[in-house]
């Protein structure tokens, strides 16, 4: 498969996620990196974008609670490229009612090759990285073969359709 070069500009967008029982490490991480991140889009979920305007003191872009469609929000900008890397403190340990719109959510980040952090370490990792405050061209693999290709409706299917 071909790939593409998708450009990231120095000043990326950034969508901040968390569940309930680990918005507080979320929050105290963004505080820690408030410097790094006041210079770039900060997109988050319900509640979370406003505790992290709050606490930060510069504007967030907030979408939609997780549950009540913030995270297919998040993963309809990563797919129209308005979202450079996620960072979504999820919880482990805790049943989520929502738990097929967070697998959808990690499926895009993946499949438009967004780099997620899921944890604390990995996004101090990411928010640290030379990378950051740089152009970067992401690969994404080139789907147009695959949004192109024939499909076969079978006979069944192909008598129904004329």
């Amino acid at each position: 498969m071909t790939h593409k070069k998708i450009p990231m500009e120095p000043d990326k967008k950034i969508a901040l996620v968390a569940h309930d029982n680990r918005k507080r490490d979320l929050v105290e991480w963004a505080k820690f990196n408030r410097d790094l991140l006041a210079h770039h889009e900060v997109y988050a979920t319900g509640t979370t974008g406003k505790i992290l305007e709050e606490e930060l003191g510069f504007g967030i872009e907030k979408l939609k609670s997780g549950p009540l469609g913030g995270d297919q929000q998040i993963g309809a900008k990563i797919v129209e490229n308005e979202i450079d890397f996620l960072i979504f403190f999820w919880d482990p340990l805790e049943p989520q009612p929502h738990d097929p719109d967070v697998k959808a959510l990690l499926r895009m980040a993946v499949v438009w090759n967004i780099p997620i952090a899921c944890n604390r370490a990995s996004a101090d990792f990411m928010i640290s990285s030379p990378l950051m405050d740089g152009k970067y061209n992401r690969l994404v693999p080139d789907y147009e073969g695959y949004i192109s290709r024939k499909v076969d409706l079978g006979e069944e299917d192909a008598k129904e359709q004329v």
